[in-house]
């Protein structure tokens, strides 16, 4: 049996040790390891080849992806996923892993139940955004990211006495925002899950700026889509010169931490035995309270993830 490995969706940290380490583990059992580049367009496009200790030489701290990945309007198409079937079909490719999100799952879900192919799902998104998993990869290096950033900001905020608005990535999922924001002390957060109160706010904050304080962080989810208002808000009502600060893409980007490089291995192994050792097949892999899972895709695909109680309770205490 040969296996492959793609990426699907947004790149993250970590992406790159786990291609690594599949080539290592699927040579150790035996079986033959194909790339699929450039995800489910290079899947249509027969972008796939035989994968080499070679070829992963190196990558361990490289950020990103170096199989490429994207996103697919075709692959909708009945056709172009038959197409996707006989590219494999004439590689004995019988088994994909794949480092994506929730539509890059729904999308081979749909592929496997056409045809004779398995598949295994490890959670691979910065945004941290998926059903059944407290863990996504990626999300770690990008909150290290978010920090070494914040930290900067701040040091220019405390000299000119400015207010900062800082808007992070996670689209409708305020977990980057909500965790940076209590790992970083800042003063004020708007995540799309929990609406601040700003009367409240401002009560607490000008009688701080009474008492000394001088700068005032505030952190935004960009799927609340206010970055300019608040900065407008900050200005007039707590009388604050204030900038905004959209981080944007350097959170994708960056070494992958210690944790992440660790996870990768762990996922890509759990991946690999489910395909060769059991008859599972469309499970996702998560990781919940210190332990892995395997999660039927009924149980990921089209769900909502929600942040935990625990954090948003949190969110009550900073300032």
């Amino acid at each position: 049996m040969s296996i492959a490995i793609m990426c699907s969706g947004g790149d993250a940290p970590g992406m790159n040790p786990a291609v690594k380490k599949f080539v290592d583990y699927a040579n150790f059992n035996g079986k033959t390891p194909y790339f699929i580049y450039n995800g489910l367009e290079g899947l249509i496009n027969d972008d796939i080849k035989k994968a080499s200790h070679k070829d992963v030489s190196g990558i361990l701290h490289k950020g990103g992806s170096i199989i490429g990945s994207s996103r697919s309007k075709r692959w909708y198409e009945k056709k172009y996923r038959q197409i996707a079937y006989e590219n494999m079909k004439k590689r004995a490719i019988e088994s994909i892993i794949v480092l994506g999100g929730d539509g890059s799952f729904r999308a081979m879900d749909i592929f496997c139940r056409e045809f004779d192919v398995r598949f295994v799902g490890i959670p691979a998104t910065i945004d941290n955004d998926i059903a059944g998993t407290e863990y996504c990869l990626g999300v770690d290096t990008a909150l290290n990211v978010i920090r070494d950033a914040s930290d900067k900001i701040r040091d220019t905020a405390s000299t000119f006495k400015r207010g900062f608005v800082i808007e992070t990535m996670g689209r409708e999922c305020g977990y980057l925002c909500a965790t940076s924001a209590i790992a970083c002390g800042a003063e004020l957060c708007m995540i799309p899950e929990v609406a601040l109160d700003l009367n409240l706010a401002k009560k607490i904050l000008l009688e701080e700026i009474k008492n000394g304080r001088n700068y005032v962080l505030c952190f935004i989810a960009e799927g609340v889509n206010k970055t300019d208002c608040m900065v407008e808000w900050m200005e007039k009502n707590l009388g604050l010169e204030t900038r905004k600060s959209v981080l944007g893409y350097i959170q994708r980007g960056g070494n992958p931490t210690v944790f992440e490089r660790l996870m990768a291995f762990e996922f890509v192994v759990r991946a690999v035995d489910i395909l060769l050792r059991s008859e599972k097949s469309n499970v996702v892999i998560g990781y919940k309270e210190g332990k892995f899972l395997e999660l039927d895709i009924e149980d990921v695909a089209g769900k909502k993830y929600h942040i935990s109680r625990h954090i948003l309770d949190m969110l009550n205490y900073i300032g």
